[in-house]
This record gives structure tokens, C-alpha cells and sequence, in this order.
């Protein structure tokens, strides 16, 4: 299994019920693919630094999880239909972040 940080951006007029919806959507397809998720963290909504899709902030969401390389594929396919994310980022690490991340940090001091 592969180690993966994964950063989803979601329409910032998503309702919190939608929000989490959508969450547990994502959650679904990676325990559907023999996947775990290892940590979770919410960055809440933030600027964009230019417009995507019109919108000017999303909702950010952080993920540490653990997948086989082939998962990532299908899961890409998944989120690209999604509506409701506009942005997403996988990246492979051979060893995860500690947590709180320093965004998270960012807000709990603003």
C-alpha cells in the first residue's frame, strides 16, 4: 500500500449537510477499493489564489491515506464527475505529516 496526502477543494455554497455528503461520499468509494483513511483534517474556507470555476474561496479538505498506486486512477475518474469539487490533489509520500498541519494552525490563530 501506498502512502497519499490528498487535498480536495469543494464549492464554497455547498450547505454543511452537502459538504459532509460529499465527504462521506469520498470516504465510501476508498473503503469500496480496499483503502484506508490514516487522518482527516478540515481547513475550512479559504481564498483561492485566482478564480476557479468563477469562485473565489472553497471549502478545504486534507487527507492522509493509505491505497494501492492502481486506486488512484478510478478514484481521479470518481472526482472528475463530482460536481461539487473543483479542485483535488493527490500526492504519494513515503511518510505521512504530522498533525495539526500549519494551516491548520493558521486558523486556529486568525
Amino acid at each position: 500500500m501506498n502512502k497519499f496526502e490528498v487535498v480536495l477543494l469543494f464549492n464554497p455554497e455547498l450547505s454543511t449537510s452537502a459538504l459532509n455528503s460529499e465527504l462521506e461520499n469520498f470516504k465510501s468509494k476508498l473503503d469500496s477499493n480496499s483503502s484506508k483513511l490514516i487522518n482527516e483534517e478540515n481547513w475550512g474556507l479559504r481564498d483561492l489564489s485566482y478564480n476557479i470555476n468563477k469562485f473565489k474561496k472553497a471549502f478545504y479538505r486534507y487527507l492522509q491515506i493509505e491505497a494501492p498506486g492502481k486506486i488512484i486512477k478510478e478514484i481521479n475518474k470518481d472526482l472528475n464527475q463530482s460536481e461539487n469539487i473543483i479542485r483535488y490533489l493527490f500526492i504519494k509520500v513515503n511518510d505521512h505529516q504530522e498533525l495539526p498541519t500549519k494551516l491548520s494552525y493558521e486558523k486556529k490563530e486568525a
